[in-house]
C-alpha cells in the first residue's frame, strides 16, 4: 500500500513542497567591506565602505541555490584620511555625483563543501558592469546567543578586481590596479516567537 501512494504522488507531482530559502539581512554594525591597493610601491593603502544594503537569500538544503544583492554607498568610502576621501570622490575615481552607488548580484554559487563557496556574479561600477567571483567561506549559521529571536548567518570572502576594467584608470599603474577585497560579513533574520 505504501509502495502505490508513494507511486501515485510521484506520478501525479504531489510532493512535500521544497523549502523556499530564507531571506537575510545586513547586520551592519558586524560587517566591513573593505579594500587595499598599492600606493606607489610603497605600501598598501586600506580602505572600507561605511554605508551598504542588501539580501542574501539562502538555502540551507542546497547552498547554490543560494542568492545575494548588495548595494554599496560610494560616497561612505573611509581611509581615515579625509582629504584623501575627497578625491577618491572626485570624478578621478569614484566619481560619487554621477554613481552614487556600486552594486554586486550573484549569478551562481557554488558549493565546494566544508563550508567553502563560489560565489560568482555581477559587480557595477562607474556604470560598468563585469564578472566577479568571490571567493567565500560560510563561517556559522545559528540563533544568536544573546538574543533568541535572531538567527545570524556569517560569511567570510575576498576577490581581486583590476579598476581599470570598470574605467577607473587614474595614476595607473602608479598606483595600483589591482584592488584586493575582503569582506566579513554577518546578515540577521528574525524568528517566529517561540
Amino acid at each position: 500500500m505504501k509502495k502505490t501512494l508513494l507511486a501515485f504522488a510521484l506520478a501525479t507531482g504531489f510532493t512535500t513542497p521544497a523549502l523556499a530559502a530564507d531571506a537575510f539581512k545586513f547586520d551592519a554594525s558586524h560587517t566591513y567591506i573593505g579594500f587595499a591597493i598599492d600606493h606607489l610601491g610603497f605600501a598598501k593603502t586600506l580602505g572600507e565602505f561605511l554605508r551598504f544594503d542588501g539580501t542574501l537569500k539562502l538555502d540551507r538544503e542546497d547552498l547554490s541555490r543560494s542568492s545575494i544583492e548588495v548595494s554599496i554607498d560610494t560616497a561612505s568610502i573611509d581611509t581615515d584620511q579625509p582629504d584623501f576621501d575627497e578625491h577618491l570622490r572626485s570624478a578621478d575615481f569614484f566619481n560619487v555625483a554621477q554613481h552614487p552607488a556600486m552594486t554586486f548580484r550573484s549569478t551562481r554559487v557554488e558549493d565546494l563543501g566544508e563550508g567553502r563557496l563560489k560565489v560568482t556574479g555581477d559587480l557595477s561600477l562607474l556604470g560598468t558592469t563585469r564578472p566577479v567571483v568571490l571567493d567565500t567561506r560560510l563561517n556559522r549559521v545559528a540563533t544568536h546567543p544573546f538574543r533568541p529571536n535572531i538567527e545570524v548567518a556569517g560569511f567570510s570572502a575576498t576577490t581581486t578586481i583590476d579598476r581599470t576594467a570598470f574605467g577607473m584608470g587614474k595614476y595607473a599603474p602608479a598606483v595600483g590596479t589591482e584592488v584586493e577585497i575582503r569582506i566579513e560579513a554577518e546578515f540577521n533574520r528574525e524568528l517566529a516567537a517561540r
